[in-house]
């Protein structure tokens, strides 16, 4: 049976509730007939035409479509938890699409470089014509000469743009554009002295030399910067230093009005009373963050409230937000979708003459899905038309809309088509793991 895009939702969710957790894709597929494959187990095709063979089957025919997804499923905690809900973002974006020509196979990696090159070689023998995944940088390197040697494009769930290009794009959000996007926007509304509290990690060494690049490309001036480690009893002392810097900078006649706190859900709890302490004024002393901000209940947070970050509309995410819980019983975690909309982009390509050629996928007028408008570049970077957000306490309110550019078909339940998008080039970033909001821990 398949599901008609206006009852799906509802019958989607009845039949996951027949089959019972373990059996979530299995079951659904045996109800529906889709071409779903399971990750709990052998990872071919559910179609009783295609099931079980051992050797390479030959790529989709036109107007079809194998979709390879890799995700490390098996055991506990929250690499286990996050793929979870990535699987069932992509399975319920297929269910949307509702096109019995494409097929989905859903394969865990085991989180580790052995476990995505072995599942990588799977899906290339189960006949994949692009792979979503891995999530992990590690097992994107590990996986990638396969999928190249077969030429199957990849879009990978890593932030760390080292592992990009050779057919190997970064579906993830990425912080250069992010830090653009908000120093400019600072900029814009008059902000010219900068100060930062930057994370002592690895995601702290990717954002801090593309911080000091835009500060200075907007024509503003940074005036102090500290590195903290993330440790709430080591946090005090970089706070201070910083509330120092802007006091002394106040006396000289040349006051900081920014102060960018690239932190997440893991340290701006224990950071944002430490601003309060040591005497830093919000009303006073602009916060800017990154993406890592877009977490429940930031707004809790007194010190935040006024403070600005970039990101997507959020109401696309809330529509997605509350279809995934319909569906599933569960609110989905941040990062859900992107697999959401990797398997809508996916299923949207396979309907054009181009395909998964990397002309198709880089295409500058770019694709619309739940996060906006996303567009990939030659070296495997994605570029995003980003809005700024203020943190309210209840619910964040946009200040300034994303890019638009030339009309597309806006994101739904049912469309995932082009949008006219441009956006100047930042630099490149190296290094990893954001750990924070939209990102999965040490990806």
């Amino acid at each position: 049976m398949r599901l008609s895009p206006n009852r799906h939702r509802h019958s989607l969710s009845r039949m996951l509730k027949a089959a019972g957790s373990v059996l979530t894709c299995a079951g659904l597929l045996a109800a529906c007939s889709a071409n779903v494959g399971n990750g709990d187990g052998p990872q071919t095709s559910l179609d009783p035409a295609q099931s079980g063979s051992a050797t390479t089957k030959s790529r989709s025919a036109a107007g079809q479509a194998t979709i390879a997804m890799l995700l490390p499923l098996a055991g506990f905690g929250p690499s286990a938890a996050i793929s979870k809900s990535l699987k069932q973002a992509g399975e319920m974006a297929l269910f949307e699409r509702d096109n019995p020509n494409i097929r989905l196979m859903v394969k865990d990696d085991g989180g580790t470089p052995e476990g995505a090159r072995a599942a990588t070689e799977q899906a290339v023998r189960d006949g994949a014509d692009i792979i979503l995944g891995p999530l992990y940088a590690r097992s994107v390197t590990a996986a990638a000469p396969v999928a190249q040697q077969a030429k199957i494009p990849m879009l990978a769930f890593s932030n760390d743009t080292r592992v990009a290009g050779n057919g190997v794009y970064l579906m993830s959000f990425l912080p250069g554009p992010e830090v653009e996007r908000i120093v400019s926007f600072a900029a814009s509304r008059g902000k010219r002295r900068f100060a930062a509290l930057i994370p002592a990690d690895a995601y702290g060494d990717s954002i801090e030399p593309v911080f000091r690049a835009a500060v200075t490309r907007n024509g503003a001036t940074l005036v102090h910067i500290e590195r903290y480690p993330v440790s709430a009893n080591a946090m005090l002392a970089p706070v201070k230093r910083v509330a120092e810097a802007i006091r002394s900078a106040e006396l000289a006649g040349a006051p900081v009005d920014t102060l960018f706190l690239p932190g997440g859900q893991e340290t701006l709890p224990q950071l944002a009373p430490l601003i309060a302490y040591n005497g830093i004024d919000p009303r006073r002393v602009q916060l800017l963050g990154t993406g890592a901000w877009d977490y429940p209940n930031v707004g809790r947070e007194q010190t935040l409230a006024g403070g600005w970050y970039p990101g997507p509309d959020p109401r696309n995410w809330q529509d997605f937000s509350a279809r995934f819980a319909r569906t599933f019983g569960t609110a989905p975690p941040r990062l859900a979708s992107l697999a959401y909309d990797a398997v809508s982009f996916a299923v949207s390509l396979s309907a054009t003459p181009a395909r998964f050629s990397p002309e198709a996928l880089t295409s500058p007028q770019g694709y619309s899905g739940v996060d906006g408008t996303v567009a990939f570049k030659s070296n495997g970077l994605s570029e995003r038309q980003l809005a700024v957000l203020e943190i309210q306490q209840y619910g964040n309110n946009v200040v300034d809309p994303a890019p638009r550019f030339s009309a597309g078909p806006s994101p739904s339940a049912s469309t995932f088509g082009a949008s006219g998008f441009t956006n100047g080039d930042v630099p490149p970033v190296t290094g990893s793991i954001d750990t924070r909001a939209r990102t999965a821990p040490g990806y």
